[in-house]
């Protein structure tokens, strides 16, 4: 039996995404590239704007008029954020969220053997732990991604991902370091912290990520240490000194922004403001020496109520802070968030130009 698999979105997706790999190739499936026929084929889907979703739907809509008896599987934050409007894709033979993912495997086993179509999504729960999906190799990667973290908390107008991920739940860290000395024993010499939240790792167990970073460094056969995206205002002075003194940390930080102006991150209901994102990457360079530190971060541009003036000062900003690179996004009005219903939203071909103008700016 093949089975494919198409992932949209994060490194969390893609880490779990090879955890379900794993899993199938163990009970004997062989995995499939994507130019190839299959028996099965899952998206593990992201949500974070509406043209992720129509990815989702459009791949599986195809794969199903190519491979006419092949299992069609649904999966991740799609279905987990919008369950009704998921559970009416028919053309997906098997739709679940982000919740037991190792159910998976045995609904596709009863699918091919004649079950009746599943729906299967699990609501978040308040308490619920964190699931384990451990990868032991990554077929087409030279360094091994570890996901140690799970949801988020915060509130933030434009996004969808707490009601996609639920409430922020950290893994076991002895479970994230016995996997870590598993990759090193297999050849792995460098290691990314994959995260929803990665700075709000032990908000909920009573350590944090500096902790986890520190241990993790000591491991032996790894010789570099990567981070995911932080929110400049869980950095601490304390913590970025604690780092700064991990030597096998790369200082390549991905700190997340989404506007350079201080009247559109109120309205996201972002907790900083440019002056203190600044003085965070300040500090960062002053930690680490600024000719070793990059950064990289996320601007949404045509936020609702952005104006031309707004858009203007957050170009400004950013342009000003000497980014490695910056992945520039138009506002993508998702329903379940609190910007779905603000005054003042934006024609798609303004956003549309401002995204042009930004990524322009900063190339």
């Amino acid at each position: 039996m093949r089975v494919c698999f198409y992932t949209l979105g994060c490194k969390v997706n893609l880490n779990e995404t090879g955890a379900l790999e794993q899993m199938f190739r163990a009970n004997g499936f062989t995995i499939a590239q994507e130019n190839e026929p299959a028996d099965v084929f899952v998206v593990n889907s992201c949500t974070v704007t509406n043209f992720g979703d129509q990815k989702s739907r459009k791949w599986l809509r195809r794969k199903k008029r190519e491979n006419p008896g092949a299992v069609t599987v649904l999966t991740g934050c799609y279905p987990q954020a919008f369950p009704e409007e998921a559970a009416q894709f028919t053309e997906a033979d098997l739709v679940c969220g982000n919740g037991d993912r190792k159910a998976i495997l045995d609904n596709v086993l009863k699918l091919l053997d004649g079950h009746e179509r599943i729906v299967a999504i699990t609501p978040h729960q308040r308490g619920e732990k964190f699931e384990e999906l451990p990868v032991e190799r990554f077929e087409t990667h030279t360094r091994a991604f570890i996901k140690v973290e799970d949801g988020c908390n915060r509130q933030c107008a434009y996004c969808v991902i707490p009601r996609a991920r639920g409430p922020v739940r950290s893994r076991d860290e002895a479970s994230i370091l016995a996997e870590l000395r598993q990759l090193a024993a297999s050849g792995y010499r460098e290691v990314v912290l994959s995260a929803i939240s990665l700075p709000s790792y032990g908000l909920d167990t009573g350590t944090n990520l500096v902790e986890l970073v520190e241990h993790c460094a000591q491991v032996e056969g790894i010789q570099r240490i990567r981070l995911g995206s932080l929110d400049p205002d869980m950095l601490t002075p304390e913590f970025i000194t604690r780092l700064a003194a991990v030597e096998k940390l790369c200082p390549q930080f991905h700190l997340s922004l989404q506007s350079g102006c201080d009247k559109t991150l109120r309205a996201m209901r972002r907790p900083y403001t440019t002056a203190q994102y600044a003085e965070i990457a300040d500090k960062l360079r002053e930690a680490f020496g600024a000719e070793n530190v990059s950064f990289t971060t996320d601007v949404i541009v045509g936020f609702p109520g952005e104006t031309e003036e707004d858009f203007e000062a957050s170009m400004a900003f950013v342009t000003g802070m000497r980014f490695l690179k910056v992945h520039v996004f138009p506002y993508s009005r998702r329903e379940g968030t609190a910007a779905y219903d603000f005054p003042d939203q934006l024609p798609e071909h303004e956003k549309e130009a401002r995204s042009r103008r930004m990524t322009a700016a900063v190339e």
